[in-house]
């Protein structure tokens, strides 16, 4: 008797811990939907992981350019292009996945490879998000520096 009510009660928190995960994913794509526009991107310094060895903010049309999520795992890219007066843009769709635990996103792109970021923060109104895949030494310390992209609504 005992070791089937010990069963049932591992059984019991299982569900409840899968159920309270589902929670959190739901809540965290419910924020993560919605369009984007990058505000800044950073480059950091890999060996102290604080100091900024470049920033930039997008200027004229790119100001224009947002990211797109939404819940279904649907995502899109439109880049803006172009001189203030006429700026002219190109949408690339795809799919991305979300891992709560981990907080890491695997963004893929029509015709591209998957590319991982790390979700650093997340609310109603900023994402900034740490780029996981092709990262080089930018400042010749041979250590790798870190890009991360800032996004606002």
């Amino acid at each position: 008797m005992k070791k089937r009510l010990l069963l049932f009660a591992f059984s019991a928190f299982a569900l409840s811990s899968c159920k309270e995960d589902d929670d959190i994913q739901h809540y965290e794509m419910d924020m993560l939907k919605g369009e984007w526009r990058t505000a800044k991107m950073e480059i950091i310094s890999g060996a102290d992981d604080k100091t900024i060895i470049t920033t930039d903010v997008p200027m004229g049309c790119n100001m224009k350019s947002t990211t797109e999520f939404r819940t279904d795992h649907y995502t899109a890219y439109t880049a803006f292009s172009g001189i203030e007066s006429s700026c002219t843009s190109d949408k690339i769709e795809g799919t991305y996945d979300y891992d709560t635990e981990t907080k890491t996103m695997v963004i893929k792109y029509e015709n591209e490879s998957p590319r991982p970021y790390k979700i650093i923060y997340l609310n109603s109104t900023e994402l900034k998000l740490q780029q996981l895949y092709d990262n080089i030494d930018y400042n010749g310390d041979f250590k790798i520096d870190k890009i991360y992209t800032t996004y606002k609504r």
